[in-house]
């Protein structure tokens, strides 16, 4: 296995967002988009104008909000339509400033790598990152998943069809729990000694 090369910069402020979305339908990376990049009141300008109408000129400073909870957090988001194309945007980020802290994976991408293959390949090139397979009821189920890649703390499934706030709590947290994984309390993702059932 290759040695990673830690990002360096001043991490202890900046947690890296940058999230990869691996699915062969265009329209699914759209709508990752619209949930984790939200459109701000003072990005759009009819809201602004509405704003100035009912609350006077200076409504959209005063009302903006300065940080914390209601402040909606960055992504840097990669878009990849097989798991061929995502294991080249991991490769190419992987010693970079801005590596790909965790990706969403699509289990079904005929006719190339499935969800397993992919994530097998991602963790090859960089084991660090976290991982949540999107997959419907009928694809494949936790003991296949769990004998084929392992217990690990950085994989995660979301089942289809899913909710915004899902998709948004789970980069949230996975991009964070990254960000502690590589400058807090351990360097590598936790291999958990769970017997199969």
């Amino acid at each position: 296995m290759e040695t990673i090369q830690m990002p360096s910069g001043n991490q202890d402020n900046q947690v890296n967002r940058h999230i990869l979305v691996i699915d062969d339908t265009a329209g699914i990376h759209d709508d990752f988009r619209r949930i984790l990049t939200p459109v701000r009141a003072s990005e759009d300008p009819d809201l602004l104008e509405a704003e100035a109408l009912l609350f006077g000129d200076d409504s959209a400073s005063e009302n903006a909000p300065a940080g914390g909870a209601d402040e909606a957090i960055d992504y840097d988001i990669e878009s990849a339509l097989s798991g061929e194309e995502g294991f080249s945007v991991v490769e190419k980020f992987r010693d970079s400033a801005n590596p790909i802290a965790m990706a969403f994976v699509d289990m079904r991408m005929p006719p190339g790598w499935n969800g397993l293959e992919t994530i097998k390949h991602l963790w090859e090139c960089d084991p660090l990152i976290q991982i949540v397979i999107c997959s419907a009821y009928s694809d494949v189920s936790w003991d296949t998943i769990r004998k084929e890649l392992g217990n690990r703390d950085n994989l995660l499934i979301l089942r289809k069809p899913f909710e915004p706030e899902e998709v948004q709590q789970l980069a949230a947290t996975l991009t964070y729990k990254w960000h502690q994984d590589i400058y807090g309390k351990r360097s590598t993702p936790l291999l958990m000694n769970i017997p199969y059932a």
